[in-house]
């Protein structure tokens, strides 16, 4: 999920180099924190928060699959 995640984040942003993934996993959740550049923030959560929305999405639909919670924080 980790590579996943930095995977859309890099294709959206303009500075790829600057993205930060990292994951952090307890019993049944996973915290998943995504750092981006603070030009490429608005980008990273999209207008009204849609981008961000459909990741943990993608995150919650997949997790359901493996029995495991997933959570996506994105740091400033």
């Amino acid at each position: 999920m980790k590579a996943l995640i930095e995977m859309i984040a890099r294709s959206l942003v303009d500075s790829p180099e600057q993205v930060i993934v990292n994951e952090t996993d307890a019993e049944r959740i996973v915290v998943i924190e995504l750092k981006v550049a603070a030009s490429d923030l608005g980008k990273v959560i999209g207008r009204g928060g849609k981008t961000a929305s459909a990741m943990r999405v993608i995150l919650n639909a997949a997790g359901t699959r493996i029995g495991k919670r997933y959570v996506l924080e994105i740091l400033e």
